[in-house]
């Protein structure tokens, strides 16, 4: 019998505490515990994308006071998992509006009530179901659900004006992702959202990533959109190949790095590889 799939990470990557890294046109990044934060400060506007956890919130809020001063006019979950949404509880008392996907509250409650942390959650409390568009202060902000990829609720986030684009997790920058079907996730499918995103901008456009290698970073240009895909491309192909050789989920699983990748894609939490191969395997299996 096939190993047990994991419903969550084993664990999540710890970038160095801070820093605020701005990017342009008042859009930056907060690396702390748990997914990147991506943030607007604005004369007229606050945004900020993903909370992480209760800590590393209060210090991303505390930083944004200091640049800003004024509520957070728009908060924005690009996804349900706890290392994105677990702060929610520092900012949303500061926030005008919470803004998610329309998948993204049952699916936290969801997996709030597998983790035993029900008491501990804040939902938005707006969603929308394909595309969201609004002009806040100098900037235009586009939120986009393209179908299920990493979770059944993920969205990507333009802001039209800077050219940048939050991906949220539907990008792991040079690192094995965690393909979370419980939560709704395609592995085919999260390979077709990367190919449409990538189509809609351009080599101009700056990308923010929920998760990246310490030696590749958590911004980047559209090309590492391909390399996300094309790994997970390779996951398919080498599990398509070794069932149709009659290897077990466990066979196919007893190695620490995908087969033709560089070592850097071994480099994530323990197990990362085998896990997203387990994934895929179930996945083919469901589909018969």
């Amino acid at each position: 019998m096939a190993a047990a799939v994991p419903l969550l990470p084993l664990a999540t990557t710890r970038a160095r505490r801070g820093p605020f890294t701005p990017i342009r046109r008042g859009v930056g990044t907060f690396e702390g515990e748990g997914g990147t934060i991506g943030w607007l400060v604005g004369d007229d506007a606050l945004v900020v994308i993903d909370t992480q956890f209760p800590e590393s919130a209060q210090e991303c809020w505390e930083g944004l006071q200091e640049r800003s001063g004024r509520g957070i006019d728009l908060l924005i979950n690009t996804h349900h998992h706890q290392d994105h949404t677990a702060g929610n509880t520092v900012f949303k008392p500061h926030a005008a509006r919470h803004l998610t996907h329309r998948n993204v509250p049952d699916l936290q409650r969801q997996a709030a009530e597998r983790n035993d942390t029900a008491d501990v959650q804040a939902y938005p409390d707006q969603t929308y179901d394909e595309a969201w568009d609004q002009e806040l202060g100098d900037e235009r902000i586009r939120l986009r659900y393209y179908g299920p990829a990493h979770t059944g609720g993920d969205s990507v986030i333009h802001f039209e004006k800077a050219d940048i684009v939050h991906m949220g997790d539907l990008m792991f920058n040079r690192m094995p992702p965690f393909i979370d079907v419980p939560g709704g996730a395609s592995t085919r499918g999260w390979i077709t959202v990367l190919e449409t995103v990538h189509a809609n901008f351009t080599d101009e456009t700056i990308f923010i990533y929920g998760h990246g290698n310490p030696a590749f970073g958590i911004t980047g240009q559209r090309e590492d959109l391909l390399v996300m895909r094309d790994f997970l491309s390779g996951l398919i192909e080498y599990v398509e190949a070794g069932r149709k050789a009659g290897k077990t989920a466990d066979d196919l699983a007893a190695v620490e790095r995908l087969p033709g990748f560089p070592e850097h894609f071994s480099e994530s939490w323990k197990q990362a590889v085998p896990n997203a191969i387990l994934t895929v395997y179930k996945e083919m299996e469901d589909k018969g």
